[in-house]
């Protein structure tokens, strides 16, 4: 694979993305899954969890969606304290990887194959939508996806999501010392984009947007922000996921947490 910092559309996104997750699916949940457990919800590397963090408010009785559900743990975690959850995603493997959970710990996520930027839904049906590093770094047309989470929300509905923090874009997204040297500009917002070697396909695209961005696309699209979280590196947790480690962890943060509410 090659890496570039070039222009990418949503289409172009979508189908790299769509195919990378379903290649990718069997190594993340072979790596990660222990770490997410079958029924939980974690926001990030860090390990901060929905049962200490709270970002979503109540949540019982509550009809939720979960935007970029892979596996469906976080959702699944809903359904356990009481939440109508559903889970959407873009890759069937993650999807497959869901039904097999299901089948294991009892707790059924229904789920559909879709696309953060058409979400299969009527209007005013949600209570809660969230995302845990779900789909919103990998869509290029940000502004359709959010006014689509609004579209399905209801009024003072909440919208909750973590992303990769702004700040890292900065760095190389190496998880030793070399990743804690500012090596490209903050407000580049050039998509990374990687292409296959062999076949000259786009494999991977991934979009940034600076802390600033994401605060007006939310007000743009009707939601007061509430919440902004920047989780610390717990002591003690060694634990390596791609460019996320307690060497950078410690210094900088990896993560970024928004809750919003829709007025």
């Amino acid at each position: 694979m090659t890496a570039h910092r070039r222009g990418a559309d949503e289409d172009e996104s979508r189908r790299a993305n769509g195919a990378d997750w379903d290649r990718y699916a069997d190594e993340y949940q072979a790596t990660h899954g222990g770490f997410l457990g079958d029924i939980g919800f974690v926001w990030g590397p860090e390990g901060l969890t929905e049962q200490a963090a709270r970002i979503l408010g109540e949540i019982r009785d509550r009809d939720v969606l979960e935007v970029g559900s892979g596996a469906g743990q976080c959702s699944r975690w809903v359904r356990s304290q009481g939440g109508r959850a559903v889970g959407l995603d873009l890759s069937l493997r993650q999807l497959q990887h869901s039904r097999r959970i299901d089948e294991d710990s009892g707790v059924v996520v229904p789920s559909v194959l879709a696309t953060a930027t058409a979400l299969p839904f009527a209007d005013d049906v949600f209570d809660v939508v969230f995302s845990s590093f779900g789909a919103l770094q990998f869509v290029a047309d940000i502004d359709r996806a959010v006014a689509e989470t609004a579209r399905v929300l209801r009024p003072g509905g909440r919208f909750a999501f973590s992303i990769t923090h702004p700040t890292r874009w900065m760095f190389p997204d190496d998880p030793g010392e070399e990743g804690l040297t500012a090596t490209q500009s903050y407000w580049d917002r050039t998509p990374y984009v990687e292409v296959d070697d062999e076949t000259g396909a786009t494999a991977y695209v991934e979009h940034h947007r600076t802390l600033g961005d994401w605060v007006a696309l939310l007000a743009g699209a009707g939601f007061r922000l509430t919440t902004l979280l920047e989780p610390e590196w717990p002591e003690g947790h060694e634990r390596l996921w791609g460019g996320w480690s307690g060497t950078r962890g410690r210094l900088t943060p990896g993560t970024a947490i928004f809750g919003a509410d829709l007025a």
